[in-house]
């Protein structure tokens, strides 16, 4: 059974860690694997009323049957991984990748304190950008040379590809989103790296003949933190009235909201190799849905809007959130797949 990859298709906070959190619990994954740049990047997951703000933890950690791993293209704040580790009790299933570079705190200092990254534009001030360029300029730290790290590390790349050899299911977790793609997104309002599902599998070490199913997900009314172009953004005014007023898991600043954006989803599953689209927010188009987990339940209105995201990305929609908690989702994957 080879590999499942859950990607942002806008610019992030899409709902990905609730999307996770339903696959995790339903198809019961051997690993959870998480890629992406680093702790600049937040996944919140709803679970009978509890809720869980994670940075490096893959946000499947509330499936107890599986291993949790991060990648070697992660980079990873020592204090936040360990930190987690201990709030989330996972001590005994958390482990990293030997060669995961490691932020340190004049990564952070920079990056809080730059003109260009924190000023212009807009990074979460997390030390990602600082430490991916000491990656590249061959002078970073690795997790292996922190000794605190030592009880968590693993070789990520034999471990999931022996699963997956295994017959075992690996799901693997992106951060972020396409349009924060340092490659393909709002160029220089990006992140450090690529935040494509090709990146995703690199940074797990799991090679593209092993990845079965892409899974893009996408907010019914997108959103943006920080700056950059956002060319479906609404007034603030319009937003408060929909009722739609959110705040970055990391960063607490206030989200900028837009309407649905065919074009731009379109091209992010594209370049992503999308196979099926996740839709969250459902409810916000309409909000009788709420908490529905049945297709015939939708109103005619969600409905015809889900119709509209197949039509624009020409991907099945499968799995449709219609609230925060992790059983508020209708999934449809047995029926369109």
């Amino acid at each position: 059974m080879p590999a499942t990859i859950v990607v942002g298709g806008f610019w992030g906070d899409e709902g990905k860690g609730k999307i996770i959190a339903h696959i995790a619990h339903s198809d019961k994954p051997t690993i959870i694997a998480r890629g992406g740049v680093g702790p600049n990047a937040g996944h919140t997951v709803e679970i009978e009323g509890k809720k869980y703000g994670v940075r490096m933890i893959p946000s499947g950690f509330v499936y107890k049957d599986a291993k949790l791993f991060i990648g070697a293209g992660v980079l990873v704040d020592p204090r936040v991984f360990l930190r987690e580790v201990e709030l989330l009790d996972v001590a005994e299933r958390a482990k990293l990748d030997y060669r995961c570079s490691i932020i340190e705190e004049k990564h952070i200092e920079e990056d809080s304190t730059s003109a260009h990254l924190k000023g212009k534009i807009g990074s979460t001030g997390t030390g990602c950008g600082p430490a991916n360029r000491d990656r590249v300029m061959r002078v970073a730290k690795q997790a292996k040379d922190v000794k605190e790290l030592r009880p968590f590390l693993t070789d990520v790349p034999l471990e999931v590809n022996e699963a997956i050899d295994r017959g075992d299911l690996v799901l693997i977790e992106g951060s972020q989103g396409f349009a924060l793609s340092l490659y393909y997104g709002t160029y220089p309002y990006v992140t450090s790296k690529d935040t494509t599902a090709s990146a995703i599998a690199s940074d797990i070490g799991v090679g593209p003949t092993k990845v079965d199913e892409v899974i893009i997900v996408f907010k019914s009314f997108p959103t943006r933190v920080g700056s950059g172009p956002f060319p479906t953004e609404m007034p603030q005014e319009e937003a408060e009235r929909l009722g739609i007023v959110e705040y970055g898991t990391v960063t607490g600043r206030r989200r900028r909201i837009g309407y649905w954006d065919g074009k731009l989803a379109r091209y992010s599953a594209m370049v992503n190799g999308a196979t099926q689209v996740a839709i969250t927010g459902i409810d916000r188009i309409d909000k009788e849905c709420y908490g529905v987990t049945e297709w015939e339940k939708l109103t005619p209105k969600a409905k015809q809007f889900i119709e509209k995201v197949e039509d624009d990305v020409k991907v099945p929609v499968t799995l449709i959130s219609t609230g925060p908690e992790v059983g508020q989702i209708i999934d449809l994957r047995a029926e369109k797949l």
